[in-house]
């Protein structure tokens, strides 16, 4: 017979110990919200890399890991006097009612609906409600809410997504591909004059293709890591097969080098034993 799984309150009560004055411990009673931010960000890509490796059991332990980080943060509030699990859990709830109206129409979680609505129709809602929301919190500019500590590729995203209520977009690819090309040109103007702007009109090729991401329905963020994934393989393959044909990388050509990476490319093919 198995025995009974811990519960949220099991984690909650042992948060409580960890930060209890006299028998907790030293390093998590030493500890602010300030302080285990760079732990929560290390958490969330940690659970990201097992998404995406579809790693089921790390993933399990991965989102236990950010859960904790939540907790904690929970338990430092409650300590302070401003807010506990339970309220963040009640806020959440009351949110994601309140922004599913096709769902629970009536805002409570017995309410049903029989309307039928496309995902298009659900992101055009969702955008409407959250305006509301932006507009009772004085936030009235579109772009007040967007955290400046995002990474920059998912920030420029959603900064351009917002752009689009003020007009601010390409009625259609065409016009994103051209800005594209565009910008290439003047990255290439910049560094043929070797101009103080290269930095600048780099990072304008970067918005402008962060914006074609969007255009095309593609993360930016994801499909870079999938990039830099697919790089990293074919790099330690191409060592390793390197190192397999006695190649010092150091001292080979250029021409034995595009070689190495061709066969690479197509899966080692040709590859002597």
């Amino acid at each position: 017979m198995s025995e009974n799984k811990y519960t949220l309150e099991d984690l909650g009560y042992l948060m409580m110990r960890l930060r209890d004055p006299e028998t907790g411990c030293p390093w998590d009673l030493k500890q602010t919200a300030a302080s285990i931010v760079p732990f929560t960000l290390e958490e969330v890509y940690e659970l990201i890399e097992t998404i995406e490796s579809q790693d089921h059991d790390a993933e399990c332990d991965e989102l236990g890991d950010v859960l904790f980080q939540i907790v904690f943060y929970a338990q430092l509030a409650q300590e302070s006097g401003r807010y506990d699990l339970s309220d963040v859990v009640d806020r959440i709830v009351r949110k994601l009612l309140r922004r599913h109206p096709h769902v629970f129409p009536d805002g409570t979680l017995s309410s049903k609906s029989d309307e039928c609505v496309d995902i298009p129709e659900v992101k055009a809602r969702w955008e409407q409600i959250k305006q509301v929301e932006r507009q009772q919190k004085n936030q009235i500019h579109p772009l007040d809410d967007i955290p400046l500590a995002l990474p920059a590729l998912p920030r420029a995203q959603k900064v351009q997504k917002r752009a689009v209520t003020l007009g601010l977009d390409w009625p259609s690819i065409d016009g994103v591909l051209s800005k594209v090309k565009e910008e290439l040109a003047e990255l290439e103007m910049a560094i043929q004059g070797d101009l103080p702007s290269r930095e600048e009109e780099l990072g304008d090729l970067i918005f402008s293709c962060v914006n074609l991401a969007r255009h095309l329905n593609v993360d930016s963020e994801q499909s870079l890591r999938e990039a830099t994934r697919k790089f990293e393989q074919r790099a330690r393959a191409y060592a390793d097969l390197a190192a397999h044909e006695k190649v010092d990388l150091n001292a080979a050509s250029d021409e034995v080098k595009d070689q190495l990476w061709g066969r690479v490319k197509s899966g080692f093919a040709g590859k002597s034993s």
